[in-house]
């Protein structure tokens, strides 16, 4: 039996996890939390065969999470499912240490799919995203800008190429307003850019909104 722990702050979505995965007859929810620091908690005293795991917590990202579960001994795969699309946080999270990345937009035969297959050790990713890391191998180009910025970096770069101001993602992420401040001044210098609209622009470009 495989032996889950959802990590997700939405308990609607929870409870429809749990729908689709009790008609399957191999794997059952063993745990669920809302926060990255439950997590960590929870896996240092149960043994869970995967990790459901969000990109966006109250606490702390997906990808601040992946990295903090590198020191963990007790270390199960991660299934990242996520409402952020691929092109913005796949590869990142998959160089990070998740096993597989789905959105939540995916059918449940294709969760069940991908729980099954990183429980047995492989990865997981949707053919679009294969096509898309395939053409990258292929690409003799240098690596793009962003590649550059930390996983924090990066989170709130998207943050604000999707819109946000610096006071709602100062909210979201809790965290001051200069922090996200210098984040922003960071990101602009890493990717050469001048303002949040040439920003915008480059992240349009890259498909990573």
């Amino acid at each position: 039996m495989i032996r889950i722990i959802i990590v997700d702050d939405h308990p609607i979505f929870r409870e429809g996890l749990k729908k689709i995965i009790s008609e399957s007859h191999d794997i059952v929810i063993s745990d669920e939390v809302s926060t990255g620091m439950e997590l960590l908690d929870r896996i240092k005293k149960n043994s869970y065969d995967i990790i459901i795991l969000d990109i966006s917590l109250p606490d702390m990202s997906g990808l601040e999470i992946l990295g903090n579960l590198q020191n963990e001994k007790k270390r199960p795969p991660v299934l990242i499912i996520s409402m952020h699309p691929e092109e913005q946080y796949a590869v990142r999270a998959l160089k990070t240490g998740a096993s597989g990345y789905l959105t939540k937009g995916s059918i449940p035969d294709e969760l069940l799919t991908a729980i099954r297959r990183v429980a047995a050790g492989r990865k997981y990713i949707s053919s679009a995203l294969a096509e898309k890391l395939a053409a990258d191998l292929n690409n003799s180009g240098e690596e793009p800008a962003h590649d550059k910025l930390s996983d924090r970096e990066y989170q709130v770069m998207v943050m604000l190429a999707s819109g946000k101001s610096t006071g709602d993602i100062a909210k979201q992420l809790s965290l001051s307003l200069p922090t996200i401040s210098t984040y922003r001044s960071r990101i602009l210098q890493k990717i050469n850019l001048k303002n949040n609209a040439e920003l915008i622009h480059y992240a349009i470009k890259n498909n990573l909104v």
